[in-house]
Parts: C-alpha cells; sequence; structure tokens
C-alpha cells in the first residue's frame, strides 16, 4: 500500500482497519515515523499526507461510515488507499463512486491474489484548466 501511495517517510500517514496500530507500527520500523493509526490519530484538522485503508475481510457497506469520519483528517493534497478483499465488477464500480463523491479522483486499481487496491487523490490537487 505504501509503494502504491507513493509516500516519503517525511509524510504524514494515517492507517485505518482492523490492524491499524499493527501496520502503524511496522510502518514506524521502516521509518515512517509520522504515521498513526485511527486509535491515536489525534482530532481531525486536515492534517495528514495519505490515509492507508485496510477494508479486507470487512463489509464493503461499512466503509462509506469510515470514508466520512476520515474526511476530516485529509489535507487538500492527500492520497488515499484502500485494499479490499477480491470483488465483483459491481462492487469495485460502487467503491469508485463512494471515493469520487467525497472529492476524491481514482488514479489507479491494483489486483493481487489477496485482494485489490485502489489509489485516489484529492480532487483540489487536479485544478481544472481554465478555458483560453
Amino acid at each position: 500500500m505504501i509503494a502504491l501511495a507513493g509516500c516519503s517517510p517525511g509524510q504524514r500517514i494515517v492507517v485505518v482497519g482492523a490492524k491499524s496500530m499493527e501496520l502503524m507500527m511496522d510502518l514506524q520500523k521502516r521509518g515512517y515515523f509520522l504515521a498513526a493509526s485511527a486509535g491515536n490519530c489525534g482530532l481531525p484538522a486536515a492534517q495528514y499526507d495519505a490515509a492507508l485503508v485496510d477494508w479486507r475481510r470487512r463489509p464493503l457497506s461499512a466503509l462509506d461510515a469510515a470514508m466520512d469520519w476520515l474526511d476530516g483528517f485529509l489535507g487538500p493534497r492527500a492520497v488515499l488507499v484502500i485494499w479490499l478483499d477480491a470483488q465483483k465488477s459491481e462492487a469495485k464500480d460502487d467503491l469508485r463512486a463512494a471515493v469520487a463523491k467525497r472529492g476524491f479522483v481514482v488514479l489507479q486499481g491494483a489486483e493481487h491474489p489477496c485482494g485489490s487496491a485502489l489509489l485516489a487523490r484529492r480532487s483540489q490537487a487536479y485544478p481544472m484548466q481554465k478555458a483560453a
């Protein structure tokens, strides 16, 4: 997930999911000292540059509430990586729509035997060009 997001050790990263504390500690061991888990990320103040969401073995319908909660923590140029179990194409379309509804542009998707990942960035990071 960290490679897909393209994060550097100096960026603030919030990790969300059932194993968020474990993943946060693993990131910190790898030099990402500004990583925080959902349990210790403070109050929402648009302070994070990236969110890594591990949503494997969880219902896709519950992701909507987590996305609403997470939105206030992410800065205007934030990236979002969501890792899911392998999904049917209809579920992937629903996920893309939910991400777009919150102001993100889907940049990339990746398939892996243990699931799939989606990379998105806030749409403010891609301002529309003015017409000539």
